[in-house]
């Protein structure tokens, strides 16, 4: 399971020219699925997002976490970050799980971040989604297991 987690001003994700998701100060999450994910990555990064310490403190040091600072999550699908481009130059998209095993897992995901007391929204699980943000930083981590 891969994350990339962009701190933000503000951020959301349309479907169809209806926004479906969207948040102010917190973090935009590009999560992508591979074939041997469980719930034991999820967990594993979901405890790491959740207090995953990029927001400033009174000396402007990185030190406060979602919680700390009243952050939300925007969580948004993308089997795009399992892309391969060393053969050729069209990606292929291999090392991505069949949706029948991404979805529950992004399912999943989410659920247990709300359970941190994080307001969750989210993309729509394989829709074609338009993403907007405002970066703030920026900040952009890779989380993987």
């Amino acid at each position: 399971m891969k994350l990339v987690v962009q701190r933000v001003k503000n951020a959301k994700v349309e479907v169809e020219k209806k926004v479906v998701g969207q948040i102010e100060k917190g973090f935009l999450v590009l999560l992508g699925v591979t074939h041997n994910d469980t719930k034991q990555e999820a967990d594993y990064l979901v405890k790491k997002l959740c207090n995953l310490r990029v927001f400033e403190d009174e000396n402007e040091k990185m030190n406060l976490a979602l919680k700390d600072v009243g952050g939300e999550l925007l969580i948004v699908s993308q089997f795009t970050l399992y892309a391969d481009c060393t053969q050729g130059n069209r990606p292929a998209f291999i090392n991505a799980a069949k949706p029948e095993v991404a979805e529950p897992l992004y399912e999943y995901f989410c659920k247990e971040c709300e359970k941190n007391n994080i307001h969750v929204e989210k993309g729509i699980f394989g829709a074609d989604m338009k993403v907007s943000l405002l970066n703030d930083g920026p900040v952009t981590i890779i989380l993987e297991k």
